[in-house]
């Protein structure tokens, strides 16, 4: 069986951590029909459209996208490439694991905490007009469908991954309505999963219990801003966003993508890190239900994390991007003969 998947190699370092990434996928054995596309300014400069509409009808027949950085600009420009496709398809969840690598130097070891976020909707959709010149209105919409459908996501993979704890993060205590109306939703579900601890903290309060100890939280449900914020705040736990994998998961689509920047500054250099965007790949097998296959892929990466020299540069290092595909590889390969070695 072969996986139709569109690819976005994104722009900066997105190119070679993507290609990085499609190598280890491909050394698995699972197969793929890649549908390459770019986006952004890449995308305009030669088809006069940040997100060609080519792109929309691979997703649509593909169903999953793999997604490398792509740079958006801060107070001008064109909108978010990440939010205009969540919206278009509808990828109401966004799911970030927060799981430690070897190697890494954290304050907080053997960190496990899930963020799931609300993703079509808040202050984080972008939703601003100009009243009058010299003030700015920006809308934060709340609605009981969206509130709802997200909470039932996190209490239903809760259940099937034997998770115990659901938090509900909000700032109920100032906005009564919007965020009073996500909580009575959560609530609400939370009733219909009796076997799972429900809580609920307001999010400054949440901050800073998360960095006094994380360990408390198992897994945390928010609407679009907070969880904008509070994913990156975890992932420093890790080491940082060079670490972290990220789902927007839908009902018929799901895009999978590395959330740290483009780094435009050591592009095309052999220097960026690819393991957020392989991790996220993971979370790719595991849609398609190539489980085999990233499990092989996790235990290579967690290995080749215990050798400091193998490792890039940004993290203490002597390999490059695709010396460190390579290692990955190599220990894939490894593995793979070991069972053949012993019988």
């Amino acid at each position: 069986m072969s996986h139709k998947v569109t690819l976005i190699p994104g722009d900066g370092i997105g190119p070679e951590v993507t290609q990085a990434t499609v190598r280890i996928l491909e050394a698995t054995g699972v197969k793929f029909e890649w549908e390459s596309f770019a986006v952004g300014a890449d995308a305009f400069e030669k088809h006069g459209e940040y997100i060609p509409k080519e792109v929309i009808e691979s997703i649509e027949r593909t169903h999953v996208a793999l997604k490398g950085p792509v740079t958006t600009p801060v107070g001008g420009g064109f909108s978010s490439i990440n939010v205009a496709l969540r919206q278009k398809f509808e990828l109401y969840a966004n799911f970030r694991p927060i799981r430690n690598l070897p190697h890494i130097p954290t304050r907080y070891p053997d960190v496990d905490l899930i963020i799931v976020r609300e993703n079509t909707e808040s202050l984080y959709s972008g939703l601003e007009h100009e009243v009058v010149p010299g003030v700015v209105e920006s809308l934060k919409i709340i609605t009981e469908k969206a509130s709802t459908r997200i909470a039932k996501f996190a209490f239903e993979y809760a259940r099937k991954n034997q998770r115990k704890k659901i938090h509900a993060i909000h700032k109920a205590n100032i906005m009564k309505l919007s965020d009073g109306l996500f909580l009575r939703c959560c609530r609400t579900v939370a009733k219909g999963f009796p076997e799972i601890t429900y809580g609920e903290h307001i999010v400054d309060n949440t901050c800073m219990q998360l960095v006094m100890n994380p360990y408390q939280y198992d897994m945390l449900v928010m609407e679009n801003l907070y969880g904008d914020i509070l994913s990156d705040l975890c992932a420093a736990f890790v080491g940082g966003l060079g670490f972290v994998p990220s789902a927007n998961l839908g009902d018929h689509c799901a895009i999978f993508e590395a959330v740290h920047g483009s780094a435009p500054d050591i592009a095309g250099k052999n220097l960026a890190n690819p393991t957020a965007l392989l991790r996220s790949s993971l979370l790719m097998l595991r849609h398609l239900n190539e489980f085999d296959a990233s499990t092989q892929i996790r235990n290579a990466l967690e290995r080749v994390y215990r050798h400091p020299k193998k490792l890039t540069k940004d993290i203490g290092g002597q390999a490059g991007t695709s010396e460190f595909a390579d290692a990955v590889i190599e220990e894939m390969d490894k593995a793979k003969a070991a069972p053949a070695a012993a019988h």
